[in-house]
């Protein structure tokens, strides 16, 4: 069965099929071919799957997004990114790292990242003289930070999958999530001295940077309600999201007064279909991660790396090779709850911390969406800067990203320190 699961689901997404008909289809083609599993067994799955309290917080936080979006509040905090480090070399590649590690604590998904920060540096850079493949490099690898530094709408679907606190979720990911923006900013910098790109603006006087944060303060302070009242247990995940959409309407409706009331039928079905295409994969792959458990695949994958070796260091390298090399072909989403099930005896035995595991994890499928043939975040930047994926410079921040990964492996109090002073071990 599981031959039949693994070759339809790749048969039908080498032929240009969607990711969710693909590994639906790989389900029922397993399904017909085990002959003793009943067909009612798809649309159960797929309707309990959603019929959750936790994952209503996913759409909350896109429509949160989307208000802000619309509401102006991006170009306030790429103008306040300019006013803090506009004046290095290659300015506006760091503009768009910084503006996307202030986003992070409002959006929480890379793909509304990479196309709202993108809409306002791409035209930006090209007019500077940026290269088009190393503009859309930056703007996709950047838009990794939003979920990775909380909130995160990929935190919460592993939440509500394994059931981990998404509040110590939520708390891991501040320092990987930072180190990660330094990375592709000491990248950055690289390429900038090398090929002596133009800084953005001269150092803007303490006045000005001042006037920025005021003018983007409604949005600095969006994330500290937002993690402040989940940890504090005001109020859950989903009606953290529910609020987030709340102050984001306000904000841009009251105070910046840049959303109408004609714009919010667009703004509503615009977020609804990207929670459909996300609610529409993690549905699917709940059936499929069944039929992998009721195959025994977790103990085929264990045994299978344990062959190769037992040290729990070497293992988190092989882990590693396997989730880039998934991320190749699933999208992140999918990749996740396909692969948690199959992974989770593996960290149990090699003895890794599960909060560790889990925000490690997290980061290897979101590098995953940045990596051809099937990178979600890197489609989306080639689309909103008209650039085709050959030219795009990924690969150096990809490794970037991976060596963040590498040094959080061994370095484990730079995931596990925050969420420990918070809760305890």
């Amino acid at each position: 069965m599981l031959l039949v699961l693994a070759l339809t689901f790749f048969i039908f997404m080498f032929l240009g099929m969607p990711v969710a008909f693909a590994i639906l289809l790989g389900a029922m083609a397993a399904i017909w071919y085990a002959g003793d599993i009943p067909w009612m067994l798809v649309p159960s799955k797929l309707f309990l799957s959603l019929n959750s309290f936790p994952i209503m917080a996913v759409p909350f936080f896109i429509l949160a997004g989307e208000l802000m979006n619309a509401g102006g509040i991006t170009a306030r905090l790429v103008r306040l990114a300019t006013a803090l480090v506009g004046h290095l070399r290659g300015g506006l590649a760091h503009v768009t790292v910084v503006a996307n590690i202030i986003m992070a604590g409002i959006s929480g998904s890379a793909n509304a990242d990479a196309a709202a920060i993108g809409s306002v540096v791409i035209p930006a850079m090209r007019r500077a003289g940026y290269p088009a493949g190393f503009t859309i490099g930056i703007v996709a690898s950047a838009a990794t930070i939003g979920p990775i530094i909380p909130p995160s709408l990929i935190m919460i679907i592993y939440s509500s999958v394994t059931g981990m606190s998404i509040g110590s979720l939520f708390l891991a990911g501040f320092v990987p999530g930072l180190m990660v923006g330094l990375a592709l900013m000491i990248m950055v910098a690289y390429f900038s001295h090398r090929r002596n790109y133009v800084r953005a603006s001269k150092r803007a006087p303490l006045r000005e940077v001042l006037r920025a944060i005021l003018d983007s303060a409604l949005a600095l302070i969006s994330p500290v309600l937002i993690i402040g009242g989940i940890l504090s247990g005001a109020f859950t995940a989903t009606e953290a999201g529910a609020l987030a959409s709340v102050y984001a309407f306000a904000a841009g409706m009251f105070y910046y007064k840049e959303i109408r009331l004609r714009d919010l039928p667009r703004l509503f079905v615009s977020a609804s279909i990207t929670t459909a295409i996300g609610m529409l994969i993690f549905a699917m792959c709940t059936v499929f991660g069944f039929l992998l458990a009721r195959a025994n695949f977790s103990a085929v994958a264990v045994d299978s790396i344990k062959m190769i070796s037992a040290n729990p260091t070497v293992v988190w390298f092989l882990i590693m090779a396997l989730m880039v090399f998934v991320g190749m072909f699933v999208e992140a989403i999918a990749a996740m709850i396909i692969f948690i099930p199959v992974l989770t005896p593996l960290v149990n035995e090699m003895g890794y911390d599960p909060l560790h595991f889990a925000l490690i994890f997290i980061i290897l499928c979101l590098v995953g969406s940045l990596t051809p043939p099937v990178g979600m975040v890197l489609y989306i930047s080639c689309a909103v800067g008209r650039t085709p994926v050959s030219e795009v410079e990924i690969w150096p921040f990809v490794f970037a990203i991976l060596a963040v990964i590498v040094v959080c492996i061994f370095v484990p109090q730079l995931v596990l320190f925050i969420p420990r002073l918070f809760f305890g071990t």
